[in-house]
């Protein structure tokens, strides 16, 4: 289990290690940052997460 970067809430893993939420890089990056289905659901766009990330 992975943690939100933005909540610090435990992520839940499907079937076969695939995270219930999304994963998102910074443009240029090579580090993902894992988010969490709620964080994202309540930001809603890819710049708003980018910009909680902390």
């Amino acid at each position: 289990m992975g943690k939100c970067t933005i909540c610090g809430e435990k992520i839940q893993e499907l079937f076969l290690g695939k995270i219930k939420g999304t994963i998102v890089r910074k443009p240029g990056k090579e580090k993902q940052y894992e988010v969490c289905f709620q964080c994202q659901k309540k930001l809603g766009s890819k710049d708003k997460i980018l910009e909680n990330i902390k």
